[in-house]
């Protein structure tokens, strides 16, 4: 189980590593918000075209190596948009990013099927921990941006060191994921889902509408904290990437601490909290007039953002049989919402200022509160694959 908290935590330091940094690539490229915006699509470009594909990649070449492949893919775009900085030229970034958008989506969705798989056969919620240790990899990657930016250190270095550890981490840890066993040899002589069934299914898509809301929250703070930090409150680069952290470091610990509240409330109730903080810690960060206060409103944020993608990802799982397909769809949903929207969100910026901009991700939030009861708990019968686990195994240590 220590394999599937390394690969969350891996691909949550690798996208902090940019995300805390844009003002930065900003800066260097001479972009303004709608600009900067535009260039971010190249990621999102990326995912949508490798999301739909990740489910099926996954159960030809199996969980492990497409989560290899993906940061491959993700190490090479590094590699890309460093090339890019250090020649200001925005089409070679915006090549590396749709490369890393790529990448991302495979590494994500993989590793969530791989997460469902250990929920499952632990038969306890555990999802939000694996999230948390993305989170944790994104706080740390976000204080690092933090430090080299303080530091003056070129980007392009930043981004070099972060390939060079995808690269070998990446391609090592997934050999100690859980032995890859198939529905089909679990459940002899039933029929197998057509993976684009789960397309058609009412709550399976509206559990996407959950993660959407969940995920354009998340994705929103990912891109713009640090930038609406900066532009909102004259803030230095710095501070833009110490914010990012707050909403990071909130995010983690209510990711880790989740797992028991939703064992205990039901999957409803603590997502309908959580999108209600989030909501409010949106508000506060928008008008706060003073950096501290904005911290408070990224707690909020944060803290509100921590359980939604996970949850969804649970839900969709709930029967193991059809896991794999509904994962997929959930995770395309979600990843297109917290990839493509923030983009969109940088034209606005240009209109009304960036902090104002955030304010369209409320609507989304709504949405998503109102139809929450879709990813209520549904109990199926024992399943061949769940295993008995002693209680003490949800912390990381071997499978």
């Amino acid at each position: 189980m220590w394999a599937t908290f390394a690969v969350f935590g891996l691909n949550g330091l690798v996208f902090a590593s940019w995300a805390a940094r844009i003002p930065s690539a900003s800066s260097v490229l001479g972009l303004g918000s709608g600009e900067t915006g535009a260039l971010l699509l190249a990621a999102a470009a990326g995912s949508v075209l490798a999301l739909p594909l990740a489910g099926g990649i996954s159960g030809r070449v199996g969980v492990a190596n497409t989560v290899r492949i993906g940061g491959v893919v993700s190490a090479l775009a590094a590699v890309t948009i460093a090339g890019g900085l250090t020649t200001t030229s925005v089409p070679l970034t915006a090549m590396g990013l749709f490369l890393f958008g790529v990448g991302v989506a495979l590494w994500d969705v993989a590793q969530n099927i791989e997460g469902a798989d250990v929920e499952h056969r632990l038969r306890r919620t555990i999802m939000p921990k694996f999230h948390a240790a993305f989170s944790g990899g994104a706080f740390v990657g976000a204080m690092v941006g933090a430090g080299l930016s303080h530091l003056d250190i070129d980007l392009s270095y930043h981004l070099l060191g972060v390939a060079a550890v995808v690269l070998v981490v990446s391609l090592w840890v997934p050999r100690y994921f859980l032995p890859e066993i198939s529905h089909a040899d679990a459940h002899p002589g039933t029929p197998q889902p057509s993976r684009f069934a789960a397309w058609l299914e009412p709550r399976t898509l509206l559990i996407g509408l959950v993660v959407l809301g969940a995920a354009l929250t998340e994705g929103a703070a990912n891109d713009w904290v640090a930038k609406a930090t900066v532009d909102g409150l004259a803030a230095s680069e710095a501070t833009g990437a110490l914010m990012f952290g707050v909403f990071v470091a909130a995010m983690t610990l209510f990711r880790f601490v989740g797992g028991g509240v939703i064992d205990r409330y039901g999957r409803v109730r603590v997502l309908q909290i959580s999108l209600g903080s989030s909501l409010v810690g949106l508000i506060i960060f928008v008008f706060a007039p003073t950096v501290p206060l904005a911290g408070v409103g990224a707690v909020l944020w944060g803290a509100g953002a921590a359980l939604g993608f996970p949850m969804g990802m649970s839900a969709a799982a709930d029967e193991p049989r059809h896991a794999a397909a509904r994962v997929s769809v959930v995770s395309t949903i979600g990843y297109m919402a917290f990839l493509a929207g923030p983009p969109l969100l940088g034209f606005l910026g240009d209109v009304v200022g960036i902090r104002n901009a955030l304010l369209v991700v409320g609507v989304a939030v709504l949405a998503s509160f109102l139809v929450a009861p879709a990813a209520a708990e549904r109990r199926t019968d024992a399943d061949p694959l769940a295993i008995p686990v002693p209680q003490r195994s949800d912390q990381p240590g071997p499978p």
